[in-house]
């Protein structure tokens, strides 16, 4: 006679980073039948900050693999093998093929980082808080060829204050995607989660950030500023300028009263640099060969009347309709899909 356990779904999972560590420890926690994580070797290169998704798995005993790919046939065989019932998706760096979506009876989902249909794409938090968005949330949506376009099965909102870093914002989405796996998992079983279409007039898409998209314009308004600073702090790459051709990290501000050449260092004690329009007062900084320091003693080395330089170039949005394969390609330091 079959156990209780056997009778549950085949669940596989393909996650990363927080949100696949939190859904994976919810799905384990309920007890439900995983039969195989799909994960991604850490970078020696790069800072990991965040929870492994692979020791957790490994901890339950549960099989683990990290494919460079899971495009080829070799790897659609091994999925297949698996005989997955229910395929979930959580922070995952690739899109899924297909003939892997196919595969599960009840369904491929995957939880994004956004309020779809806004913000597909790459690190949605990070662009949401250097866009000055005011609210973000967690998207359950069922999985389809084109990136983040699947329809809706549920959503948990996030409100982002005006000084939260993306990090911080980070924070309240991995819990606000657990709360949508948990109130969802019943339905997602018996094959009866809601859906509803995305409103593609709404849609908008967002590739990858570079470390070098921290690249400081002095030009732009300091509010404009200050949200990319947030955006880009720890534990991320981190906003700079150059200074005599030496690079400057500017890992935290606030936006104040100014007027001056663009880039221009306003007083040095407290330090403040115009910006476009207003300025900003420098509160921690770190040359790129020294040590994170804060401003406010003045052995920054600034000077009033210097100029920082400028060139920082913001790429644009992309449309929804972008080509989804731009996603296949490996993540900057610290990045997940979402």
């Amino acid at each position: 006679m079959a156990s209780a356990a056997d009778a549950r779904p085949r669940i596989a999972v393909f996650g990363y980073h927080d949100v696949g560590y939190a859904c994976l420890d919810a799905l384990l926690a309920r007890g439900e039948r995983v039969v195989a994580v799909f994960t991604h070797a850490d970078d020696p290169k790069e800072q990991v900050w965040f929870r492994s998704v692979e020791k957790l798995a490994r901890a339950h005993g549960i099989p683990v693999h990290t494919p460079d790919a899971v495009t080829t046939p070799e790897w659609i065989a091994r999925v297949r093998a698996l005989q997955p019932e229910l395929l979930f998706s959580f922070y995952y760096r690739h899109m899924l093929p297909q003939p892997i979506l196919d595969l599960p009876r009840l369904g491929a989902f995957n939880l994004h980082g956004s309020l779809l249909p806004k913000y597909r794409g790459r690190v949605p938090i990070n662009w949401a808080v250097l866009h000055g968005e005011r609210e973000t949330g967690a998207t359950l949506h069922y999985m389809v060829r084109r990136a983040d376009a699947g329809d809706i099965v549920d959503q948990e909102r996030v409100p982002i204050g005006p000084e939260d870093t993306a990090h911080a914002v980070f924070g309240r989405v991995v819990g606000a995607a657990r709360a949508v796996l948990e109130r969802q998992l019943d339905n997602l079983k018996r094959g009866s989660a809601p859906r509803r279409p995305q409103d593609e007039a709404q849609a908008s898409y967002f590739g990858a950030r570079r470390p070098e998209d921290g690249r400081i314009d002095w030009t732009r308004d300091a509010r404009s500023l200050f949200n990319l600073i947030r955006a880009v702090t720890h534990p991320y790459p981190g906003a700079f300028t150059e200074v005599d051709g030496r690079r400057l990290y500017i890992w935290w501000a606030r936006p104040v009263e100014g007027r001056g050449a663009a880039g221009e260092v306003l007083s040095a004690a407290p330090l403040r640099i115009a910006a476009g329009r207003g300025a900003l007062e420098i509160v921690t900084l770190q040359w790129q060969d020294g040590g994170e320091e804060t401003a406010d003693k003045n052995t920054h080395g600034l000077r009033t009347g210097q100029r920082l330089g400028t060139g920082y170039n913001a790429r644009p949005a992309q449309t929804a309709n972008s080509d989804a394969r731009a996603r296949q390609t490996p993540l900057p330091p610290g990045e997940g899909k979402g």
